[in-house]
């Protein structure tokens, strides 16, 4: 099986969505006699050829971030570029890939319910969106330099903390989207039971609310605040008059 990959994080190759590609990848090319393409949507000079690349494959993968619920504009610009294939009978099949720092999936179900619109438009049979919540957790630990913390932070993956630690887990993460590649690589397919697995928690109790916003704010944000020297400017008001 050969797979059209289209990354579409804005950040192109410095991006969570890569992390998460990169071991479902793996788990694909697991398969003997399975090839890959991958092309990132940033570059907006190359939207010629990535629609050629789209109508010429046999299965597509698109794999996104959400900005505060918000789709990429360079997402949605490429998805516009194919209105000229809409109805076509050779379209590819097609999947989607979509994550997010919101910690519960009930925030991407409405753009679940359009892509499956979208494929449909384009006449594609649709394969499925797998959506992972709070993907954005994986990029605390690395910056913990407090042995304390780490080590709650740990404690907080291992336990499943408030129904919310294992999305420190980034080990369980890479192992989920492994195994969910492999698959793939299969059968062509998305496992439902690992993609229900991912998209857990579908939403949080408030004390789930809680713990994630502590550890995310306190201690993410104000990390990456500090290490930029702008921890003391995290009030400002720029756009506001007096």
């Amino acid at each position: 099986m050969k797979l059209t990959i289209f990354n579409g994080s804005p950040r192109g190759k410095c991006s969570n969505t890569r992390s998460i590609l990169e071991p479902f990848i793996d788990g694909f090319m697991s398969t003997e006699g399975n090839s890959y393409e991958l092309a990132y949507l940033i570059h907006f000079e190359l939207r010629d050829e990535q629609v050629a690349l789209f109508k010429n494959a046999s299965h597509v993968l698109l794999a996104f971030p959400l900005y505060t619920d918000a789709m990429p504009f360079v997402v949605k610009s490429f998805i516009e570029s194919l209105e000229p294939l809409c109805g076509e009978k050779c379209n590819p099949d097609i999947g989607f890939i979509v994550q997010s720092g919101f910690p519960e999936t009930r925030h991407s179900r409405y753009l679940e319910r359009y892509l499956g619109k979208l494929a449909s438009r384009l006449n594609c049979r649709y394969k499925g969106t797998v959506i992972k919540g709070g993907v954005e957790a994986i990029s605390m630990l690395p910056l913990l330099d407090n042995l304390f913390l780490k080590w709650f932070c740990e404690f907080s993956a291992f336990t499943d903390f408030a129904g919310v630690g294992h999305l420190l887990d980034k080990k369980k993460l890479v192992n989920s989207f492994h195994e969910l590649g492999k698959e793939f690589g299969v059968s062509g397919e998305f496992n439902k039971d690992l993609v229900t697995g991912l998209t857990e928690p579908d939403r949080i109790s408030a004390f789930s609310f809680w713990a994630f916003r502590f550890v995310v704010h306190h201690l993410y944000w104000n990390l990456v605040l500090r290490k930029n020297n702008a921890f003391a400017e995290r009030f400002a008001r720029p756009y506001i008059g007096n």
